[in-house]
């Protein structure tokens, strides 16, 4: 759930240590015509001019006299070297420093801002990234978001002199810095471990419990009141706890219902097919039904045994580098309460109809929950513009994405598959349909209150991954990165120790696929 107005099979980020494409084109896909009269031959044809291949390139005989395996050129290929001339000087460290986010409140004057930022100044705080917005509490002010640097000395004065002059709203501190993992100057804070996304997932942007003026459920206190209700169950949990369970009221199953009966009138004729795949099966194992809101707890169980996501509760809107960030290690933040019964069929921000319903069913899908880790790992270390991008990525695909499956336009994406409206729309002669293509796709204007302008169309998730990882050789990052499911942790591949020992993973992989290939030969007399 993405905010800013966007909304464990190991895994390599989109564009770490790829194989040189010209050399997988020829080798991979050469067969011969006598092949052609047994497609299963084929494929272990396929298979088998791979495997030779990346046994080759893994294989290279040691040149420098370690016995030890040489990572071969293609993993440190386009290894830049500028980033390494700005690497911190651990020594020159005087001072540990944190990174904090503040959320404080000023006038909405001329000159008011200003002010504030010179305490930043004369403290000596390293501002990382700085928003502004209306405040949510008085229309007399306005909100400033600063993520910042600094020694611990240092930021309590700033605390102490800004409290003067502004109202702080809230404090979440981030991740030290000067430590081995922050090498690289500029480098926007990601979690390492699975453990740290407890951290990103309370830095809540939009709603929560604060609803703006036009939601439908301003005026009523009643539903503000529970709203403040599962904020406190999203901002209590910690990853690897029990997903706390929720008693629905009569009016919510209710509201759940209404949409859950329209829309699944759409799904035969309107669905992907790997959506129709997996939603029977979320009926029988997570109790999907027009009376009865699915829990959280099942539903993350399910998922983790299909492809190894799971969800964890959220309170609202998080940014796109925290939301994104999640993906990462295969976590989808998710939100349980329920739209406004005052209107079913719209909600200015993502519920937990529009969670299960819209996302859950292709989560299970193991192709794409590859695709959106990928679109996760992608995004760590990248800068803030390039996250924006990979963001509207996101929106145009995961959210309102389109496929052709049997020569007809199919839904995937979430924001249509939750909206009757929308999803009628979508396939309808009236939409735009373009083919998606990240580098123009990502300077599409994301709507959020009205349908939207052009939908993209993906001829399969393989298709987009292939083109997401083309893209992704584009984006501005010193490294790349690696995801261990045994730690749970992401691993920079930035020297050749770590990259080495990707390798030899691989290499063990490609061992029991050699092995696999070669008794398929033999039962098939290749």
């Amino acid at each position: 759930m993405i905010g800013s107005k966007y909304w464990a099979k190991r895994g390599m980020s989109l564009d770490s240590a790829l194989l040189e494409e010209q050399c997988l084109s020829t080798q991979m896909w050469h067969h011969s015509k006598a092949s052609m009269c047994c497609p299963e031959k084929v494929v272990v044809g396929h298979l088998n001019n791979l495997l030779g291949y990346l046994t080759e390139q893994l294989s290279q005989p040691c040149l420098c006299g370690t016995g030890v395996t040489c990572i071969p050129d293609w993993v440190n290929k386009g290894w830049s070297s500028k980033y390494d001339e700005k690497k911190v000087s651990k020594e020159n460290v005087k001072n540990e420093t944190s990174r904090t986010t503040i959320l404080f409140a000023l006038k909405n004057e001329v000159g008011e801002l200003v002010k504030a930022l010179q305490i930043f100044q004369e403290k000596r705080i390293n501002l990382v990234h700085i928003e502004s917005r209306k405040s949510k509490r008085r229309a007399s002010e306005v909100e400033i978001f600063v993520d910042c640097s600094s020694t611990k000395e240092d930021f309590n004065e700033l605390i102490r002199l800004l409290r003067a002059n502004a109202n702080i709203v809230s404090l979440n501190p981030l991740a030290s810095k000067g430590t081995e993992e922050e090498e690289f100057v500029g480098v926007p804070w990601f979690p390492r471990k699975i453990s740290e996304l407890d951290k990103s997932s309370q830095r809540v942007l939009m709603y929560g419990s604060d609803l703006d003026a036009d939601h439908p459920g301003f005026k009523d206190n009643e539903y503000r009141k529970r709203r403040k209700y599962f904020v406190d169950v999203a901002m209590n949990y910690k990853i690897g706890q029990p997903i706390p369970r929720v008693e629905y009221t009569e009016e919510e199953v209710e509201t759940w219902g209404t949409v859950f009966k329209e829309l699944t009138k759409l799904y035969p004729t309107h669905a992907c097919q790997e959506y129709l795949k997996n939603f029977p099966l979320l009926i029988k194992h997570c109790g999907y039904r027009e009376d009865n809101i699915p829990q959280l707890e099942d539903v993350s169980a399910f998922l983790k045994g299909r492809s190894g996501f799971v969800v964890r509760p959220v309170a609202g809107y998080l940014s796109p580098r925290d939301f994104l960030a999640g993906l990462a290690f295969r976590v989808f933040h998710c939100t349980q309460y329920v739209r406004h019964c005052s209107d079913p069929f719209y909600t200015p921000e993502p519920d937990t109809c529009h969670e299960l319903l819209g996302h859950v069913p292709l989560l299970a899908d193991p192709s794409f929950a590859q695709f959106s880790q990928e679109l996760g790992l992608v995004s760590l270390a990248a800068t803030d513009e390039d996250v924006q991008k990979l963001a509207t990525c996101y929106f145009f695909t995961v959210e309102f994405g389109l496929c052709k499956q049997d020569g007809q336009l199919r839904a995937y994406g979430a924001g249509l598959l939750s909206s009757i409206g929308e999803l009628k729309h979508a396939l309808s002669d009236k939409a735009i349909v373009k083919p998606f293509e990240p580098r123009t796709t990502c300077t599409q204007e994301c709507l959020i209150t009205t349908f939207q302008e052009a939908y993209f169309l993906s001829e399969s998730f393989e298709e987009a991954k292939a083109k997401m990882r083309e893209f992704s050789k584009s984006l501005k990052r010193p490294y790349c990165v690696h995801y261990n499911p045994y730690t749970q942790s992401i691993e920079m591949l930035k020297d050749s120790t770590v990259i080495e020992r990707v390798v030899q993973d691989i290499q063990s992989d490609l061992d029991a696929v050699c092995d696999a290939l070669s008794k398929m030969n033999k039962h098939l007399g290749i």
